[in-house]
């Protein structure tokens, strides 16, 4: 019984991480700064990669305050959205990692239609509960692995 017990904490615990990805989406896609700071930690800490290989990140942010501007920053496409695709958890008790990968669309819009940047993203992530239960993100690299421009044709064109 322990053992089944076991596994359904561990199924739990892979739910609660899955939510937390898309909730980190969903703040992103919808500007919604509370949601998508409700994903991290306080003192959080993002580094964000291009290419997914470099040795240094190209941008780091620390804490709430940094990390809070991201939705802001983001404003500049009219429209993103992302697609969350398979993820990997190692949960060690109130610590976890993981491996997320995205599609991130961000839509610009001109006169004659529009550009879809789309980046091929891998979120490496250390996890850890909260006082509360919570699970939030406590570190995370954004490892781009490369992007590419579409032709978009935005709604109502």
């Amino acid at each position: 019984m322990a053992e089944q017990d076991e596994t359904v904490a561990t199924l739990a615990t892979r739910t609660a991480l899955r939510v937390l990805a898309e909730r980190y989406a969903g703040g992103v896609d919808r500007r919604d700064v509370a949601r998508f700071l409700s994903a991290f930690h306080a003192d959080a800490r993002l580094r964000v990669y291009n290419p997914s290989d470099a040795d240094e990140p190209v941008n780091e942010m620390r804490g709430h305050e940094q990390l809070g501007v991201i939705p802001e920053m983001i404003k500049v496409y009219p429209k993103t959205y992302h697609v969350l695709g398979q993820s990997t958890y190692e949960i060690l008790g109130d610590t976890a990692t993981g491996e997320v990968y995205c599609m991130a669309h961000h839509l610009t819009s001109d006169r004659h239609g529009g550009t879809n940047y789309v980046m091929y993203i891998r979120y490496a992530d250390e996890y850890r509960a909260g006082t509360d239960g919570e699970w939030r993100i406590a570190d995370r690299r954004v490892l781009i692995d490369w992007t590419e421009a579409r032709v978009a044709n935005p709604p109502g064109r």
